[in-house]
């Protein structure tokens, strides 16, 4: 089970860095809600809903330069039941302009999982960064 939820995770950075939208729909719940806080910005969200999220997400590549990609360590399953789960993991995030490679953020993401049709998917993914540009 910890496997599954760790690939969940992956899967879910994965669909983001290349944006694949039937991907990111498989990994997200229909209800799926996303918060971050961002130092001296304070809190963003929640985006709620799957629709709404993914709106977000095409948003933030349209506004991107370079390749961005979210590396995530130290994933750790912190609660879990046959329905439910709590993970969490330290991003960091690059961006690769071919000339430079730029770290971009770090911080903690908290995610909760529900298990439907089979899989992993996420319910709740907060975002704290240690920094922002």
């Amino acid at each position: 089970m910890i496997a599954d939820l760790q690939q969940a995770v992956a899967h879910y950075a994965h669909a983001l860095d290349e944006l694949n939208v039937a991907e990111l729909e498989a990994v997200l719940t229909e209800d799926t809600t996303w918060t971050f806080t961002m130092p001296g910005q304070g809190v963003l969200g929640p985006v709620a809903g799957r629709s709404a999220v993914l709106d977000f997400i095409r948003d933030g590549h349209t506004s991107q330069t370079g390749r961005v990609r979210h590396h995530l360590g130290n994933v750790v399953v912190t609660t879990t039941d046959a329905a439910t789960a709590e993970v969490q993991a330290y991003p960091l995030q690059t961006r690769n302009t071919g000339e430079s490679i730029q770290m971009i953020s770090t911080g903690v993401y908290t995610l909760s999982l529900r298990r439907s049709d089979g899989m992993w998917r996420i319910a709740e993914l907060t975002l704290t960064l240690d920094n922002a540009l």
